[in-house]
């Protein structure tokens, strides 16, 4: 009998209507548009505007649009899992608000923090459960509202990061298609580089951290850039080398969208041409969790069923990672 495997079967997306361009930026931080766009591939990021909206609000339509293209109801899902950094509370966790907001009353959840490789390990932990047997309908949600966390008067953080969120199904499949292999590694000894430096229990919110800015992103930007080509680069080479493939079996890079020049690094490293790789920093930014499934839900309708796709990130921390998909259907 043919081995479970979890096949994402729905891709479902979602960024803000305001669209933050580099012309924008330049009235606000000394920057320029030519210089952002040389730097970092990055013209223009969504911002979720508005009061009292969240994290959760830019993952519950990229939810239900994944359930109304796959004919199913929010009460079918089993589990939902969602990546985020920028949670709507400390607690509970936002996947629960988010089964609250859509209805998936039968659904447990829980949030995955690890930056911006949150959601390529909630893939893995999420094809877990489906390959145990035991659950039919996965969730997974990358969504960050980063501009939560973004001060707009530090240049070198505030160029980079936009809001949106993505999603994808799970189900079992018996073809063996779905995801086929992960690489995933962490060290934590790379947090002094990028990094919250309050909020937490390590130091709680006064006053003091809050005119201090240290409720914002603090990044150290050459060593994580560093850190990044090679992690990112390494872990998508090295998962081709252990399933016995090359560049030339791969139909696809799905690569997190932090700086357009990591990605190149890692397409060159795994022999992919530029026609390969699927871009959308230019008009997202980094999104964090949701960067890969926002491409899968952009590209969508170019992915064939039997494609093999890599999926490659890295995030702060450090974290870092690919995993292999062997896609499972035809968008019509």
């Amino acid at each position: 009998m043919q081995k479970i495997t979890a096949a994402i079967t729905s891709v479902g997306g979602y960024v803000p209507e305001f669209r933050l361009t580099n012309t924008m930026l330049e009235t606000m931080v000394d920057t320029n548009d030519e210089w952002i766009k040389t730097r970092t591939g990055v013209e223009e990021r969504r911002i979720l505007k508005g009061e009292g909206l969240a994290t959760s609000d830019l993952a519950v339509p990229a939810v239900l649009e994944l359930c109304k293209k796959r004919g199913i109801s929010p009460e079918e899902i089993d589990c939902l899992i969602c990546a985020t950094v920028t949670p709507d509370m400390v607690f509970p966790a936002t996947a629960n608000i988010i089964c609250d907001k859509i209805g998936a009353i039968n659904a447990w959840g829980y949030d995955v923090s690890a930056a911006c490789s949150g959601f390529l390990f909630s893939l893995t932990t999420g094809a877990s459960l489906i390959e145990s047997g035991r659950y039919k309908k996965v969730v997974i949600v990358g969504s960050d509202k980063m501009s939560s966390i973004v001060d707009y008067s530090d240049r070198s953080t505030c160029i980079l990061f936009g809001d949106g969120a993505g999603a994808v199904l799970l189900e079992p499949n018996n073809e063996g298609e779905g995801i086929i292999d992960s690489l995933l590694k962490s060290d934590g000894s790379g947090r002094p580089y990028l990094h919250m430096k309050a909020g937490g229990s390590l130091k709680p919110s006064t006053v003091e951290t809050v005119l201090a800015k240290e409720h914002y992103i603090f990044q150290d930007g050459q060593p994580v850039f560093k850190a990044a080509v090679k992690g990112m680069a390494d872990a998508a080479y090295d998962l081709l080398q252990r399933n016995h493939l090359t560049g030339d079996d791969i139909a696809w890079l799905v690569p997190h969208q932090a700086n357009k020049r990591i990605i190149d690094a890692t397409a060159n490293r795994m022999g992919l041409s530029p026609d390969k790789v699927m871009l959308n920093i230019q008009r997202y930014g980094n999104t964090t969790a949701a960067t890969i499934p926002l491409c899968l839900w952009d590209w969508e309708k170019q992915l064939k069923k039997g494609d093999k796709i890599v999926l490659a990130a890295f995030g702060g921390g450090f974290t870092w990672g690919a995993t292999l998909v062997k896609w499972s259907y035809n968008t019509n």
